[in-house]
């Protein structure tokens, strides 16, 4: 009897783009796949104690569990030009961010990795749903908030401005892509599973990229955006070259911001080698 692994992703479009084919269809006679979706700091969180088998989680949430996980090659969300964005109500004076209560979209996301390195740690993170960030600020609930995902296309319409994009930040003080989101595997699962797992996830993202129809009505159920042309910029901008393999520039990347992270002292330690060799 084949095994059953525990998969786990969040309900954002290049997430269920991703994983569409794998879940719906059998692209492996070697496993099945029993499936959840979660918030990603929800995952972030499970992630700690090991809850699945395989989960997407924020890279800097990964950086808590590399005795755990390995990473895959396949499927990362990293690039340039698709970082959180801190913003602010549209108009609004107010005091710099410096010292102030920020919203984040979990306090194990890369987006409030990144915030503490451009703020040097001087700001006190308030963690939430990314959905509830927008509202929040144009409640004046807060004064400033990091928004990802699905929010990246619509917060100047929902009457938000930019106050500084923290993807273009990390690319020009590193010139380097930033790493958001990664795909981690069990270390104790056999390595040829976890190679079979990869393999399989590589078949469904180019079932995706063929069929792109075939996912539609399965992304946009589960999407907080309900526009098809938000959910379709945002496969375009998260679903890119890393997905499909990570490759060198990708790694050291990865590797880069793990060392930033321990430079600030917010983990601490380093690794060797953390991807799926």
């Amino acid at each position: 009897m084949k095994p059953e692994l525990t998969l786990a992703y969040s309900p954002c479009p290049n997430d269920t783009f991703l994983f569409y084919h794998l879940v719906h269809q059998n692209l492996s006679n070697m496993f099945s796949i029993k499936e959840e979706l979660h918030d990603v700091e929800n995952l972030n969180i499970a992630a700690e104690t090991g809850v699945y088998d395989i989960t997407k989680l924020s890279f800097f949430a990964y950086f808590f569990v590399m005795n755990e996980y390995k990473l895959l090659n396949c499927g990362s969300a990293l690039g340039k030009g698709c970082g959180p964005i801190l913003v602010k109500k549209k108009g609004k004076k107010i005091s710099p961010p410096e010292g102030q209560k920020i919203l984040v979209p979990g306090l194990k996301t890369t987006a409030n990795l990144l915030l503490n390195i451009y703020l040097q740690k001087n700001f006190e993170p308030i963690p939430i749903r990314y959905e509830m960030i927008i509202d929040k600020i144009n409640r004046e609930d807060f004064s400033y908030g990091v928004i990802i995902h699905e929010e990246r296309f619509t917060f100047e319409e929902r009457g938000l401005e930019k106050v500084v994009d923290l993807g273009e930040f990390w690319e020009s003080e590193t010139g380097k892509p930033i790493p958001l989101g990664a795909i981690a595997i069990k270390k104790g699962i056999e390595t040829g599973l976890q190679k079979e797992f990869e393999s399989a996830l590589r078949k469904s993202l180019k079932l995706a990229h063929k069929n792109p129809q075939d996912a539609k009505e399965y992304i946009l159920k589960n999407s907080q955006a309900t526009s098809l042309d938000v959910v379709n910029s945002h496969i375009k901008l998260y679903v890119n070259k890393f997905t499909e393999e990570i490759g060198e520039e990708g790694r050291e990347a990865v590797y880069f911001l793990l060392e930033k992270a321990a430079g600030i002292g917010l983990i601490k330690g380093s690794a060797k080698e953390i991807f799926l060799c």
